[in-house]
């Protein structure tokens, strides 16, 4: 398996939580908005509409390999701020776990981004 089919892999992985999780926030955005209101963050309507709007259109540049550096470290920031904001509370173990996997996802963002692509998207055929 070459370099590129592998970076084909990781977008694959790293876009689909993103597109998954976007998509469903369309179909119960009350529910995001009261999941931000919780944390104290003002505008969870506004917030829950553009967090639904965002992961759906960066997860779909990510699967297609469109700005790819760009939006990876647009991700990558996006994962640690919601890792810390909703999901870092050391005493609750699933919580401390979604906080890891935040900070694991951003990683591979970070990776993604200083890798870019790879030959099998739309930036390389930009190029």
């Amino acid at each position: 398996m070459s370099n590129n089919h592998i970076l084909l892999a990781a977008r694959i992985l790293l876009a689909l939580i993103f597109i998954l999780a976007g998509a469903m926030k369309f179909g119960g955005i009350e529910g995001t908005a009261g999941y931000i209101a919780s944390v104290g963050l003002p505008a969870a309507t506004l917030l829950a509409w553009l967090a639904a709007i965002f992961e759906l259109v960066a997860g779909i540049a990510i699967l297609v390999g469109f700005q790819t550096r760009n939006v990876a470290y647009l991700l990558a920031a996006f994962c640690i701020f919601t890792g810390f904001v909703f999901h870092f509370q050391p005493a609750d173990q699933i919580q401390f776990t979604m906080f890891l996997k935040n900070l694991a996802m951003a990683g591979g963002f970070l990776a993604l981004a200083v890798a870019g692509a790879g030959s099998l998207s739309v930036d390389s055929r930009r190029a």
